[in-house]
């Protein structure tokens, strides 16, 4: 399967806003309580229970925005980028749908002051929507990888690294002079024989109008 330069730009961008946008809702709601409050309920951001996610899906963006931009060699450096940064993304995840209960502990305990939990913790859908997001990250980002030898690369840029100069960069040779026709040529020969002839005489060539000496 080959996917397009553009194509694979375009979707590693939408993978990359797909994941920061799962991380923005609750994934996580539970309860606890206080002195006063016998019942506080505590919601956690995937923001706050995976920080992986979001940088996760920055670092896609960037990958993808430099995918579009970057030269032959450095693309697999960047898909490679891009997959490690969809494993991130995938594994935070995971490890809060995994086990949820420390973050919500966590997130409770600065809500109330007290690290005890009044009722289970209820996991969202959105840590689920984001580990497949960042599976589909790691896959696209080895399809485009393998797929990418087909790719077109401007000659001018293959040339700028190779060292050598591009062709539009190279000055057009300059006409050769037309040659002077045969006839001209004769009668300068003329010229330059009949002013040795005056000089040799003692006349000046160049005074047409003046008498002979």
């Amino acid at each position: 399967m080959t996917i397009s330069r553009r194509s694979a730009v375009l979707l590693l961008l939408v993978l990359g806003g797909v994941a920061l946008l799962t991380a923005i809702p609750s994934w996580l709601t539970t309860a606890g309580s206080t002195v006063l409050e016998p019942h506080v309920v505590v919601k956690v951001a995937g923001t706050k229970a995976a920080p992986g996610v979001g940088a996760g899906a920055l670092v896609v963006a960037a990958a993808a925005l430099a995918l579009g931009i970057i030269g032959r060699i450095g693309r697999y450096v960047v898909l490679a980028v891009a997959a490690l940064a969809g494993v991130v993304v995938a594994f935070s995840a995971l490890g809060v749908v995994r086990d949820p209960t420390p973050v919500a502990t966590r997130e409770a305990a600065d809500a109330t002051g007290v690290t005890q939990l009044t009722e289970g913790v209820h996991v969202a859908f959105w840590p689920y929507a984001t580990v497949v997001v960042g599976a589909l990250v790691v896959v696209l980002a080895v399809l485009v990888a393998l797929g990418s030898r087909a790719w077109r690369t401007s000659t001018r840029h293959e040339r700028a690294a190779a060292g050598e100069p591009a062709a539009s960069d190279t000055a057009a040779p300059e006409p050769a002079p037309a040659p002077r026709p045969a006839a001209d040529d004769d009668a300068a020969f003329e010229d330059e024989h009949a002013a040795w002839d005056s000089l040799t005489r003692g006349e000046d060539p160049t005074d047409d109008g003046a008498e002979r000496r």
